[in-house]
């Protein structure tokens, strides 16, 4: 980024006009949108007063290279690994600090660095560790202003466990804001925090949510590698990942229907007519065990909507219906004891 596109970024931010910026600073507004435009530079003299109007530190305003390639990226974060080797600790954080004040606006180097600089603090175990816990402090701020989800969470993330470990809870709690609702690791840190502060029961009912989650996210992964091996023909693998889903129902308490319905499906793959027909008929015997994870200790803390009495009539025709008119089961067309089966 250059100063021209530095001082449009924060003339916007003001709400400023080019017209507007210009009359406050003595120019004229052709002067502004050259300097914008990169067809020429501010007069020195101007800079301060541009800082100053612009609410930006010299350095910022004059941070020409504020983003850098991926490579000078790593270059820097080798060198700062081999500074740390070599030299004192102290001598290494000035080098470190005054790359990130030479780039204040490359959060991806801010990251890298200040990631070096946490883990080497203990990993060289340094007297004062605490000492340099305004600076990184400092850098996990900035980041959480970064266009980069990932720089920002990171951030988050590392805030928030330092007002943990400081038992500052309700500093720590305000970060949580930056993790989505739906997030797995935020959903856990705020079930930590909940224990930490003695709210067991909504500690309790965060971690039972997480487990549930997980077990249908992983329950669809298994499911994908599952059908990908499918795709390849791959019979061996096929049945591995079955074993496994069958293993995760079993280990979530998910229900006899989940681990059954894992069969089926290799059963459908294989075009096994004997081992279709067993699968069917428990599943159309066990349609009650598709809410049994309600029952189950491992989620004793959350809440479930009452099933409808007649669900698992709607299933079971539901169900029917299905097999009758799926095409992965035309294999089983002219079985007799499939259209018994499905004539219940």
């Amino acid at each position: 980024m250059k100063i021209g596109e530095v001082i449009r970024k924060y003339r916007k931010q003001k709400e400023l006009t080019q017209e507007e910026m210009a009359k406050l600073l003595g120019v004229t507004a052709p002067a502004v949108n050259k300097w914008e435009n990169g067809n020429t530079m501010p007069d020195i003299t101007l800079l301060a007063p541009i800082a100053r109007l612009l609410d930006v530190s010299l350095n910022e305003l004059l941070s020409f290279q504020n983003e850098l390639s991926a490579q000078e990226i790593q270059e820097l974060t080798l060198k700062a690994e081999q500074i740390f080797e070599t030299q004192s600790f102290d001598d290494a954080y000035a080098w470190v600090k005054k790359q990130i004040e030479t780039y204040p606006n490359c959060d991806s180097l801010i990251y890298c660095l200040s990631l070096t600089l946490e883990s080497k603090r203990f990993a060289l175990q340094t007297s004062d560790n605490s000492k340099y816990d305004s600076f990184l402090l400092g850098c996990c701020e900035r980041l959480l202003s970064s266009n980069d989800d990932n720089f920002k969470t990171a951030a988050a993330g590392s805030l928030y466990n330092y007002y943990l470990g400081k038992e500052q809870y309700e500093k720590a709690g305000e970060y949580l804001r930056f993790f989505s609702t739906q997030s797995l690791e935020g959903k856990r840190k705020q079930a930590v925090l909940y224990e930490k502060t003695g709210e067991t029961e909504k500690a309790y009912k965060e971690y039972e949510e997480i487990l549930m989650s997980s077990s249908q996210l992983l329950s669809l992964v298994f499911g994908s590698l599952f059908n990908l091996k499918c795709k390849e023909q791959d019979t061996e693998l096929a049945k591995y990942y079955t074993e496994k889903r069958k293993l995760l129902a079993e280990l979530f308490e998910t229900g006899e229907y989940s681990v059954i319905a894992a069969d089926l499906e290799l059963a459908q793959f294989e075009k096994d007519r004997d081992k279709t027909i067993l699968c069917v008929d428990k599943m159309l015997k066990s349609l009650d065990s598709i809410t049994g994870f309600t029952a189950a200790p491992l989620f004793s803390h959350m809440t479930f909507k009452k099933a409808d009495p007649e669900f698992a009539d709607k299933m079971l025709i539901s169900m029917i219906s299905s097999f009758k008119s799926e095409k992965d089961f035309d294999y089983m067309e002219n079985d007799p004891r499939w259209n018994e089966l499905l004539n219940i």
